[in-house]
């Protein structure tokens, strides 16, 4: 639409912003000031991926054997938040123990795990509950223990079939109060 040359006049040598430029910047602004509190959060919920948990030894004893297994023990809030997340491999005879300090139903989920997993679901006396096999990546379903524990056992999708694990077979570690320190 033309403006009347009078109107034109009126207007030349203003200097008005256009209103979607303004808009523009402050939707850029709200967008990277989220961008900066998000991974503000994220330091200080995410450990970082090279942060070491303490290690340890434990023993699985089943129908073909005792299997020792090296484990990462997650025994912080923040440790057990992350568990195996971001990790690309979990190798055989390792895995993640997390323990907890009374019998209780514990779910567990695969969110940003990159691979499959084995569950262990371990009583207070060491005695294995329950095994969910290979969880799927991913994942946000929870996984329950149905029924009371103070541990779960994260092992490589397949290794508890590989040992012949099998529910009430026996783990030995301190936190079970039937292995030394």
């Amino acid at each position: 639409m033309d403006l009347p040359r009078a109107c034109r006049r009126s207007t030349e040598g203003l200097q008005i912003p256009a209103l979607s430029a303004i808009a523009n910047r402050a939707a850029f602004r709200a967008v990277l000031l989220c961008f900066v509190f998000a991974v503000a959060a994220m330091l200080v919920v995410v450990p970082p991926l090279d942060a070491k948990m303490r290690r340890d030894t434990l023993v699985l004893v089943t129908a073909t054997g005792e299997h020792k297994i090296e484990i990462e023990v997650a025994e912080t809030p923040q440790e057990k938040a992350i568990g195996l997340m971001f990790r690309p491999n979990v190798p055989p005879n390792t895995g993640m123990l997390f323990p907890y300090e009374t019998a209780q139903e514990i779910t567990m989920w695969m969110r940003n795990t990159y691979v499959s997993l084995d569950m262990v679901f371990i009583r207070a006396d060491g005695t294995v509950h329950r095994i969910e096999e290979r969880t799927e990546p991913f994942s946000e379903r929870t996984i329950p223990s149905q029924g009371p524990v103070t541990a779960v056992l994260e092992l490589a999708a397949g290794e508890a079939a590989r040992l012949g694990l099998k529910p009430g077979d026996r783990v030995i570690h301190p936190h079970f109060g039937n292995a030394s320190r």
